[in-house]
């Protein structure tokens, strides 16, 4: 069927569209219960996603309540928000989410693993099972998005659902984007086990583009600096603190900020986000394997060392 302008409606609901929205898409946002990963959700939803699967860290958090869905449903009543209970470092709990997902919607166009645990804030505070569950958390469920999603992505259906927001999906297409730390690309960030984990969750990034050639999936990296994510080292403590995605922001001091960010201040969990977006939507068509840091600048002017 031929709309205005002579576009049809394939094209005119394919992952190119020229305003960036995610009419249809199908997404799923693991760490939803963090900052980052409830801004995430909402802003899919304001790009037009028809339904994210708002996942828990683990299948013991309150993921009926992830993501703050019913104010996002709320503001955005064509957007379909499911809290999903989900055990991001189990390879069953995956295959059982993308079986979920598929069975209900009969595609999966976007899987952001927005996870991560900072861990012990120094060497000598570390030993084997903080590192093996830094990688776990940090850089499995980026591996596990890209070994399962991309067989998800690759399904496709030439039928308009009856949801609002509904389009069909002809051809393969999707993208994973990992959210992750400025500690993956250089030292100095927090401690040890933190700065290797992220580095691995970038090399699944790096190493998923020849896994993805030929598939029509792409994959990208969001590695973010001093977010600002709610947490005060006076008010929490140091085992709560370990267990975030990022350092707080206020390990370091607004003057120092000012000193060695050139934005002069810590990022904000939106900010984040709203790449998130534009690496889902077309607006990033011909990115895949990229690293786009969130950091205000401060990795270009001196990367920053976090004081423990």
């Amino acid at each position: 069927m031929t709309g205005q302008n002579g576009v049809t409606d394939s094209e005119h609901f394919s992952p190119y569209r020229a305003d960036g929205k995610l009419y249809g898409f199908v997404c799923i946002v693991t760490g939803a219960t963090q900052p980052v990963g409830k801004a995430i959700v909402a802003e899919l939803a304001a790009h037009g996603a028809a339904c994210i699967y708002a996942c828990s860290s683990s299948p013991n958090e309150a993921h009926a309540q992830v993501a703050d869905a019913d104010s996002i449903t709320t503001q955005y009543p064509n957007t379909k928000v499911i809290g999903y209970p989900y055990n991001m470092t189990s390879e069953e709990d995956t295959l059982a989410l993308i079986d979920d997902v598929l069975n209900s919607w009969g595609r999966l166009d976007v899987w952001t693993s927005s996870t991560g645990l900072l861990g012990p804030r120094s060497i000598t505070q570390t030993g084997p099972k903080d590192l093996y569950a830094a990688f776990d958390t940090n850089a499995l469920p980026a591996f596990f998005a890209l070994k399962y999603a991309p067989a998800a992505m690759a399904k496709t259906s030439t039928q308009k659902g009856s949801y609002p927001n509904a389009a069909p999906k002809t051809t393969p297409y999707g993208s994973i984007i990992v959210v992750t730390s400025v500690a993956a690309t250089y030292g100095g960030c927090w401690a040890p086990a933190f700065t290797m984990a992220s580095h691995a969750a970038l090399g699944v990034v790096r190493s998923g583009v020849l896994v993805l050639k030929g598939t029509g999936v792409r994959i990208n990296a969001i590695t973010a600096g001093q977010i600002d994510v709610g947490l005060d080292l006076e008010d929490c403590g140091g085992e709560y603190m370990a267990r975030g995605q990022f350092p707080p922001a206020s390990v370091q001091a607004g003057e120092a900020q000012k000193r060695t960010i050139g934005l002069e201040r810590a990022g904000r969990p939106e900010e984040v986000a709203r790449v998130a977006g534009f690496l889902a939507s077309g607006f990033s068509s011909y990115m895949t394997g990229a690293e786009l840091r969130v950091d205000g600048g401060a990795g270009v002017m001196n990367p920053v060392t976090v004081p423990v």
